[in-house]
């Protein structure tokens, strides 16, 4: 039986007219795939980084400066701005888990994703 995972409601699905996905729309029967740190190059493809962009927009919109539960959002996603914006809200965390708790580095988001704090 698969982990109980948080489905985010309100929560965009993914970037509008892409592939690029935000959330997940049921759990992984496999298992819960990890939130690992993945290195953002600088010779990142544009459209790449306007998916960062979005989804860090998507995330303070959503959750501000209050830790929340990873739930639906995807792991991939998650892992371009995991240990930098996004960080573990708990310790121990553990990044295989739908209940793992993460919180917005605010500082870090807004010097990388100034757009996102725009209104």
């Amino acid at each position: 039986m698969p982990a109980y995972m948080l489905k985010h409601r309100g929560f965009p699905g993914r970037l509008p007219s892409t592939d690029f996905q935000f959330i997940i729309r049921r759990p992984n029967p496999k298992g819960v795939t990890p939130i690992t740190r993945r290195e953002r190059r600088s010779d990142r493809r544009p459209p790449d980084r306007r998916a960062d962009a979005a989804f860090m927009k998507a995330l303070w919109e959503h959750f501000g400066d209050q830790p929340f539960e990873r739930g639906n959002l995807d792991a991939g996603r998650l892992s371009w701005l995991f240990g930098r914006e996004v960080l573990p809200a708990t310790d121990p965390f553990d990044p295989a888990h739908y209940e793992a708790m993460l919180v917005i580095n605010e500082a870090v988001a807004r010097a990388s994703f100034p757009e996102a704090f725009e209104d």
